[in-house]
This record gives C-alpha cells, sequence and structure tokens, in this order.
C-alpha cells in the first residue's frame, strides 16, 4: 500500500501536461474529413512520471479517412486493432499498457460471438495477461458502414515528463507488476 500511497503523493504535487494524440501512418484526422468532427484521436495526459493515453473511438478507417472491410466484420476488427496499436506506438506504448477498452458493436447480437473471437485471438497474440477491463456495447456508429468502434485507455509509468511539443519514440522505463 506503501507504493500507492507514494503515488498519490507524486501525482498530488506533480504539474500535469496533456496534448493530442496522432498517427498519420495510420489515420487521418477526423477534422479532415468531408463532413468534419471535432475530436483528437487520443489525448496524452503525463502526471508525475506516469502517462495516461485515452484513445478516442477508432474504427476500420485507413489513412486518407476511408471505411475499409465494408461488410466484412473480422477484417473491420482487425483494422480497429490495427489502428489502434497505430496509435499506441506513436507515443512508445503497446497493448500490454492497455487496461480498458470500450467496444461499440452496431449489432452486438449478431456480432458478439465474431468480436469476442477476434478480440480473444488478438489478445493472444499480444500475450496480454491481464487482459484489460472491458464492456461491449450496442452503439448506431458514426458512419452506417461501421460495425465496431473501440475505446481504449493506457497507462504506463516514464522516468519523467516529454517536453512540451515533444514526440516520445520509447518510454524509458515500464510499470512492472508488484
Amino acid at each position: 500500500m506503501d507504493a500507492f500511497a507514494d503515488i498519490l503523493e507524486a501525482i498530488a504535487h506533480a504539474p500535469i501536461t496533456k496534448r493530442a494524440m496522432t498517427n498519420h501512418g495510420v489515420l487521418n484526422e477526423a477534422y479532415d474529413y468531408a463532413k468534419p468532427s471535432s475530436f483528437s484521436r487520443g489525448m496524452r495526459i503525463d502526471i508525475g512520471g506516469v502517462t495516461i493515453l485515452l484513445i478516442s473511438g477508432t474504427s476500420s478507417i485507413d489513412e486518407n479517412g476511408v471505411s475499409v472491410h465494408i461488410g466484412d466484420f473480422p477484417g473491420q476488427l482487425r483494422r480497429t486493432f490495427d489502428n489502434i496499436t497505430g496509435l499506441l506506438k506513436s507515443e512508445g506504448a503497446t497493448w500490454h499498457d492497455i487496461v480498458r477498452t470500450s467496444c461499440y458493436l452496431r449489432d452486438i447480437d449478431r456480432d458478439y460471438d465474431v468480436f469476442n473471437a477476434g478480440r480473444t485471438a488478438f489478445f493472444k497474440e499480444q500475450r496480454l495477461d491481464p487482459l484489460p477491463a472491458s464492456t461491449g456495447i450496442q452503439a448506431h456508429l458514426c458512419r452506417p458502414e461501421l460495425l465496431i468502434e473501440i475505446e481504449a485507455i493506457a497507462m504506463f509509468r516514464t522516468n519523467k515528463p516529454p517536453a512540451v511539443g515533444q514526440t516520445p519514440l520509447a518510454r524509458q522505463e515500464k510499470v512492472k507488476p508488484v
């Protein structure tokens, strides 16, 4: 419990910095859409040597903002995972840093079994243990052709927060289980 108290003490007095995340190699910006949307692909928050990544709802959209794998749930799921992987990589993180996902399915009754099988296979590929907390939700998505959208939260420890405007290539230290 002392480690947790130390973290709380450090956070209580640490400056907080935040900035938008992006990776143009996998996703364009939402404000570049034909019908612009006002959100960032994600936010990076650095506080007291801890980084939190809040990744916005991400779908099967390519680097030009075009929906891909129309009508192909496994293909859309894989592209969604790849897009999130690219966002994580741009911040020096991996799926091992993900602590929570919220998974929005257009038709949860029809697609949940395929979704769960694909997610399980992907998490096994990533060798995740423990698995992130997660919720599956049925929702109308922003485009009628999209079948899946995933939000994610990642957390990891860094030796020091990056300087304002600096894009980290890799983090210095990963949180180790106690």
